[in-house]
């Protein structure tokens, strides 16, 4: 019998839709590599900036170090910092995690209570708005000067976010849900925990962002006051030496450490709360592809 010699059927060419897919795709990947790449992008370019400033204008030392004189610095007093650092870092944990558990507990329960609500808000407004440097010299008055203070100035200044952001995730729960909750035979307790905490999520992780990097201003804050030791003690020292470069390298040091524990709060965030912003990088895509 004679064979088949006829040519196979070329490969279907991708269609209009298809050819827009990938393109979307592509363009979905190279936002997401800009997005990885873009703050080492600005930071190196911020440092090479600092540093040729510097130069040109051959700016003295103790008024604004080079960053290759505050890197030099670090080298030098890298055991001192690392100690130091260290001190910093656990005192604005202990402070930012009592912060966590007493706001979440007030916020539960302002959120949950308008009597509360109107009773309490101009009390965490008023003491809120007391510059937290002038409790400092009382605690140390009550407590000492150490960590105690540390601690506690963490505490009071990251406290507040935490309170108002919880309050606001609770207390905006529709009131039609709640009625048919209600009408469910679901009680105040099942309403809270069950759709009011749920609802609460993405403020109160908002709101650690926001407390975790002020948790440290409250640390540095009492250490430069009432404290011997911890990084906000080491700049003093630094300072009253002119020892400009070491100053700025306690800075970096706690941007650094701020920006680590921001890191944590958002993967956590992101690992918890993923579905209050599942359809953010569906926007991102369809707003790249017009």
């Amino acid at each position: 019998m004679p064979l088949d010699v006829s040519p196979t059927a070329a490969p279907a060419a991708p269609t209009a839709a298809q050819r827009r897919i990938e393109a979307l795709s592509a363009a979905a990947r190279r936002r997401r590599r800009l997005q990885a790449g873009l703050p080492w992008i600005i930071i190196v370019g911020t440092f090479l900036l600092w540093e040729v400033i510097c130069r040109a204008f051959e700016i003295p030392q103790f008024i604004l170090p080079a960053p290759s004189a505050i890197i030099a610095s670090m080298i030098k007093w890298w055991l001192p910092l690392l100690d130091n650092s260290w001190q910093t870092l656990m005192t604005t944990l202990i402070g930012f995690a009592l912060a966590i558990v007493f706001g979440l507990l007030l916020g539960v329960a302002i959120g949950s209570s308008t009597l509360l609500y109107h009773g309490l808000y101009p009390l965490l407004i008023a003491f809120n708005s007391v510059p937290k440097v002038a409790v400092v010299p009382i605690l140390v008055i009550w407590f000492g000067i150490g960590t105690v203070p540390a601690v506690i100035t963490a505490f009071l200044i990251s406290f507040f976010p935490i309170v108002v952001n919880v309050a606001t995730g609770i207390a905006t729960v529709e009131p039609e849900l709640r009625d048919v909750l209600r009408a469910l035979g679901a009680r105040p307790s099942d309403i809270i925990r069950k759709v009011g905490l749920p609802r609460a999520m993405p403020y109160f992780f908002a709101s650690l962002k926001i407390a975790i990097t002020v948790a440290f201003v409250g640390s540095i804050i009492a250490e430069t006051v009432a404290a011997n030791k911890g990084i906000g003690h080491l700049m003093m020292l630094a300072s009253s030496r002119f020892d400009v470069p070491l100053v700025f390298a306690g800075l970096i040091i706690t941007g650094v450490m701020g920006v680590i524990m921001y890191v944590v709060a958002v993967a956590i965030e992101n690992r918890t709360t993923g579905w209050a912003m599942r359809g953010q990088d569906q926007g991102q895509v369809m707003v790249a592809g017009v």
